[in-house]
């Protein structure tokens, strides 16, 4: 069995408050989170699959862990306007951690979905990275193309948040799955807040078995769905994007979902 410890905290690493169990470990912290603070999870099972709720006002999130202990730095300021207002206030706090249960690791699913997903995180998957973000600002970063937030005809906080590539004609984001996975199905939900936004007709996906696949898109509210099928994938990239002819200069993605099993 798992042994697993939730730990918040604060901005000198000492301790908070702490909760250790067994396969599953449920806290309730009371206390206004500071800046610096943290929540830390750990596992003696890591190469697992877990599900992780870091706030009740965020979904639950299915992740695979390639570590046995991971930190999440509780957003303020700037960082915060791309999270629901009500995450992460207030005086009581339900944060939860298992291990996930044999179904859920056999189910077919959006694999790319990570709502937990942080800047430069390493051993939590999937994980989001791009080579541009624009103005390194929280609500264009990459991770929020897979925080299962689909809302996409405005552009800014959330739940507008998006990945924005600064006008930059090489942007490419990058979904790192951390394990092989097998899809069949492949959605962008490209951001449309029309006039103040252009949008891609071409772009190119990238596999990590080598191979390559170019998709057309079109100016829409409505996801772009692709039937396209890879087994044994542990990461895809998103490239070559073109803009359409429009005066707009600011294409986005506001989410790319992924839809198949785990290998």
């Amino acid at each position: 069995m798992a042994q697993l410890k939730i730990t918040v905290t604060d901005s000198q690493g000492e301790t908070k408050f702490q909760v250790c169990s067994q396969d599953e470990a449920l806290m309730v912290y009371r206390g206004e989170y500071s800046e610096g603070d943290s929540l830390v999870f750990e596992t003696t099972e890591p190469n697992a699959y877990y599900v992780i709720r870091v706030d009740d006002g965020m979904d639950e999130a299915y992740v695979y862990l390639t570590t046995e202990k991971l930190s999440y730095l509780i957003p303020f300021h700037e960082k915060k306007i791309s999270y629901n207002p009500k995450c992460f206030t207030g005086q009581r706090h339900y944060i939860t951690m298992r291990k996930a249960e044999e179904f859920e690791n056999r189910s077919y699913r959006n694999l790319a979905q990570n709502v937990m997903d942080q800047h430069g995180d390493l051993g939590c998957y999937p994980h989001a990275h791009a080579n541009v973000e624009t103005r390194g600002e929280s609500v264009f970063a990459a991770r929020n193309a897979i925080d299962g937030i689909l809302a996409n005809e405005s552009h800014g906080p959330w739940p507008y948040e998006s990945w924005g590539i600064n006008m930059q004609d090489d942007a490419e984001i990058t979904l790192e799955f951390g394990r092989p996975v097998d899809f069949d199905q492949i959605a962008l939900y490209t951001r449309a807040d029309f006039p103040h936004d252009n949008w891609w007709v071409e772009g190119t996906f990238v596999f990590s078995d080598g191979t390559k696949e170019v998709v057309k898109m079109e100016k829409s509210v409505k996801p772009h769905v692709f039937s396209i099928q890879r087994k044994g994938i542990t990461w895809l990239k998103l490239c070559n994007l073109i803009k359409a002819d429009d005066p707009s200069p600011f294409p986005a993605l506001s989410q790319i979902q992924v839809y198949g099993v785990n290998g």
